[in-house]
């Protein structure tokens, strides 16, 4: 019986609670508005930046896990790796092959039609091996690699703006005055990754990588991929991996660097979670102005409703009922204000997504966030003002004008 009657006083100072937000529209509007804004921005920045986040996870883990990056300068009497250097990597334990790249920018023409915004990418057989992204054709096959096969793998872009409503396959175009026939085509990426690593907007052609050597006049690899068969034996391979370069280049200072991928990752993840935490901390301060908005307002209704609620005590109301209601009215207007932002700062996060080209999350964190904050908020700023109304004398309370 008494949880009953307990249940029923709550459902009558809700019912008034409501009523009395109903009477005031515009001024529970304003006073959620800052509620609002702040709910949306949590939800908007972390939703966001969990999508960016995890794009460039997915883009980074697909082309780094297990994998070392190498860039060799060299030294004045060594400029960088030669072929036997390759092939002692190669025969590193849990070494299952490397991918040899050289990257320059060239020009590409086809029937008087000039490109001079191209990424030249030289490949060897292995690349096509581990990134297997052709649409049309066939790869560069280690028959290609011997500097007299002028074949190429074109990408999309490159094949748009060359060979639009053609299939170039089997068509042949000039780079940078040497003829290549074109006998693949692989796709154009819109990743986070590929856009930092590829410096042209006209597209990139993929040739073997001693056509590409001698387009560019060395003699010498200065970048590799090493793959490693097993990511539990990374830190032995680049130990191994650092003593072969060593003795190759006479152990001089800044002759190469080792890049782990997998250690770039979780540094990259590391920072943007800090962003996560920062751009979090500085919306929520919109959410504390929201509070003080909706305890400006609820002291200004106990001061509106300082005869109402001393009528109600002189006729045996409780302090906790009349502290009940006015907390539960704070509570309603923050939490719808809530409500209201968790549906804006996901339609935010959508449309961001779309215009990001990244795949929209629901992040159930930055919602349980969001609401549990708008919840906080009610609870907090509402409370002293429902304080301040229960210990309202009555007598003091009925003779106020």
């Amino acid at each position: 019986m008494l949880k009953f009657t307990g249940l029923r006083t709550i459902r009558q100072s809700a019912v008034m609670s409501i009523q009395n937000i109903m009477t005031n529209k515009m001024r529970s509007f304003l006073t959620t508005l800052g509620i609002i804004i702040g709910v949306m921005s949590v939800v908007a920045l972390m939703t966001i930046i969990s999508g960016v986040t995890d794009e460039i996870s997915n883009q980074f883990s697909s082309i780094g896990a297990g994998v070392l990056s190498v860039s060799a300068s060299g030294t004045p009497l060594k400029g960088g790796l030669s072929e036997s250097d390759i092939a002692d990597i190669e025969e590193l334990d849990h070494v299952s092959g490397v991918s040899i790249s050289s990257l320059l920018t060239a020009s590409a023409s086809k029937d008087g039609e000039v490109n001079d915004d191209v990424t030249i990418n030289g490949r060897n057989a292995y690349y096509y091996v581990k990134n297997d992204d052709l649409t049309y054709g066939r790869p560069l096959y280690s028959v290609d690699m011997d500097g007299d096969a002028n074949v190429c793998v074109v990408d999309s872009d490159f094949a748009e703006a060359l060979f639009p409503g053609v299939n170039p396959i089997g068509e042949t175009v000039i780079l940078n005055g040497y003829t290549y026939k074109i006998v693949g085509i692989e796709g154009s990426s819109n990743a986070i990754t590929a856009n930092l690593m590829q410096g042209s907007d006209g597209g990139s052609v993929s040739i073997p990588y001693k056509n590409a050597m001698l387009m560019s006049g060395t003699n010498v690899i200065s970048s590799i991929s090493v793959y490693v068969d097993d990511t539990d034996y990374m830190d032995t391979v680049v130990d191994e991996l650092e003593a072969l370069l060593d003795n190759a280049f006479n152990d001089a200072d800044d002759s190469y660097w080792i890049m782990n991928m997998e250690s770039l990752l979780d540094v990259m993840d590391t920072m943007m979670s800090l962003m996560t935490g920062l751009m979090t901390a500085v919306a929520s301060i919109s959410l504390l102005v929201g509070g003080i908005g909706i305890m400006n307002m609820m002291l200004v209704s106990v001061t509106e409703r300082t005869k109402e609620i001393g009528l109600r005590k002189a006729l045996g109301a409780e302090p906790s009922r009349i502290q009940m209601q006015f907390l539960i009215e704070a509570i309603v207007l923050s939490l719808t204000g809530g409500v209201i932002g968790l549906i804006i700062g996901n339609i935010v996060a959508i449309i961001a997504a779309s215009a990001f080209g990244i795949e929209f999350r629901l992040s159930i964190t930055a919602i349980a966030l969001g609401f549990g904050f708008s919840a906080a908020v009610g609870i907090i700023f509402g409370w002293a003002p429902a304080r301040r109304a229960s210990q309202l004398n009555p007598i003091d309370a009925l003779r106020s004008e």
